[in-house]
């Protein structure tokens, strides 16, 4: 695909949950977050166990700080081979 037709597809799939495949056969999915002339940028979940926790604990150092849920993923649009659109549940 060419660099303005999957701008296009991009941007017509923006803030949705999505599969990234790249020319070189990594894979990512994510929510389409921005896209711009160069490159897009995906919100990837973090897949952390049960290691959540909401409140201090003495084991924790203050001050204490929660994990992020999401993480930010960039590609370059001309690495890109395809885009496809999951469900999300």
């Amino acid at each position: 695909m060419e660099k303005p037709d999957m701008k296009k597809w991009c941007h017509d799939h923006m803030h949705r949950y999505v599969l990234v495949q790249t020319h070189d056969g990594w894979c990512c999915d994510g929510f389409v977050e921005h896209i711009d002339d160069e490159v897009l940028c995906i919100a990837v979940p973090h897949c952390g166990g049960m290691d959540r926790a909401f409140f201090p604990s003495p084991f924790y150092p203050y001050p204490y700080f929660p994990r992020r849920r999401f993480y930010r993923q960039v590609f370059p649009l001309g690495a890109l081979l395809g885009l496809s659109l999951l469900p999300f549940y």
